[in-house]
């Protein structure tokens, strides 16, 4: 069959060796881990990614397998012709096109085996979603009674769509959203999809928006996951099918070094790493799309508020706004903020932790998008 491979679903993963984590590494030996992946896009069949990048041991995975909801014991997925695979440390592996159709706003079930001891797991630290653990080989059970349930994403970093050829013609576009926890949706309630990339995807008629945010994420420093620069080739330019990129980054910036005691980013700086993103996105032929900096004065965690923080912000935004330098702005502070407090966020917006954004909220960041710009 003529078409098209198009990522239908991403999950941007971090190390269990951060030196900052807001959670605990977790590993496995004879357990099954069952995945819930909210998929984007829809095709006639499917392959997975899975990625053992950060892993100091080797991954072995002794069944696979995918299921839409209430499905039994769903459909095997084999590894170059075989149900068991080892990943080496630090590498990746994509599964064999496996025949199950998957339709766009639908959940996909991912089971894996793990039989062996994996050590520390590459995961997604905080994707408001739930993972399911049970003991022993579970992968085809049709349900997991008893099974501890844990909010992070292990091993998965994609699943891939094959839109057949008559659809591929049609194909609209792909845009990955490419940020931090505004993005990942924290502050969204877990197990809703309604993260902003959730309800910016259901105000698309044709194409999709693939979710690479990473919670704490920064634009110029490893500290929860590679900065953006590092990640933009691995995380963007390489999702198949990509057309678009939506940038939003700077909090993270601006905030977590007041918790060491440090001064955030100079506007001067993020300016400079937004102009290379930029830069990168086109040399790749891609149109980019920035967020301005969303607010987050009043955040309860300890030195996040700072005035130099909220100078910086404020400068960087007008030049976000002003300068020319992407495809389009969609300017989310403006969407959320306080009209009497511009540097909060609105209280009706507020998860609770003056930084990020509850269900509304995020529906409000994802109103803030031009779609006739995005042009997806």
């Amino acid at each position: 069959m003529d078409g098209q491979w198009v990522a239908g679903f991403r999950s941007a993963v971090i190390s269990p060796y951060e030196e900052i984590r807001l959670n605990e590494p977790r590993g496995f030996r004879d357990q099954t881990v069952r995945q819930v992946l909210r998929m984007a896009g829809g095709g006639e069949r499917i392959r997975v990614r899975l990625s053992n990048r950060y892993g100091r041991a080797p991954l072995t995975v002794g069944e696979a397998r995918v299921a839409g909801r209430g499905g039994r014991e769903g459909t095997a997925l084999r590894f170059g012709g075989s149900g068991r695979v080892t990943v080496p440390p630090g590498a990746e592996v994509v599964s064999d096109p496996a025949g199950l159709a998957v339709r766009a706003g639908t959940d996909l079930l991912l089971s894996l085996y793990l039989p062996e001891e994996t050590g520390p797991a590459t995961y997604s630290h905080m994707p408001m979603e739930t993972a399911y653990v049970a003991a022993g080989n579970r992968a085809g059970a049709a349900e997991l009674p008893g099974a501890e349930r844990v909010e992070a994403r292990f091993y998965v970093t994609g699943v891939d769509v094959f839109v057949a050829e008559a659809k591929a013609t049609k194909a609209p576009g792909i845009a990955v959203a490419f940020g931090d926890s505004w993005f990942e949706g924290v502050g969204t309630t877990v197990g809703a999809n309604r993260r902003s990339v959730d309800a910016l995807n259901r105000r698309l008629e044709r194409g999709w928006v693939v979710n690479q945010g990473i919670a704490g994420n920064r634009l110029l420093t490893d500290e929860i996951g590679e900065h953006a620069l590092a990640r933009f080739e691995r995380d963007v330019v390489s999702v198949p099918g990509v057309t678009d990129v939506l940038v939003h980054f700077g909090i993270n910036d601006l905030g977590l070094p007041g918790m060491a005691g440090l001064p955030p980013a100079s506007a001067d700086d993020l300016i400079a790493g937004f102009t290379e993103l930029a830069r990168r996105a086109r040399g790749a032929g891609l149109r980019i799309h920035a967020a301005t900096i969303g607010p987050f004065a009043g955040a309860i965690y300890p030195g996040h508020d700072t005035p130099e923080g909220m100078a910086a912000r404020r400068r960087v935004n007008e030049w976000i706004r002003g300068s020319g330098t992407f495809d389009a702005v969609f300017d989310v502070a403006r969407a959320v903020e306080d009209p009497a407090r511009p540097d909060h966020i609105l209280p009706a917006f507020d998860s609770g932790d003056g930084m990020h954004l509850n269900d509304e909220g995020a529906r409000a960041m994802a109103g803030s998008v031009d779609l006739g710009a995005l042009g997806i």
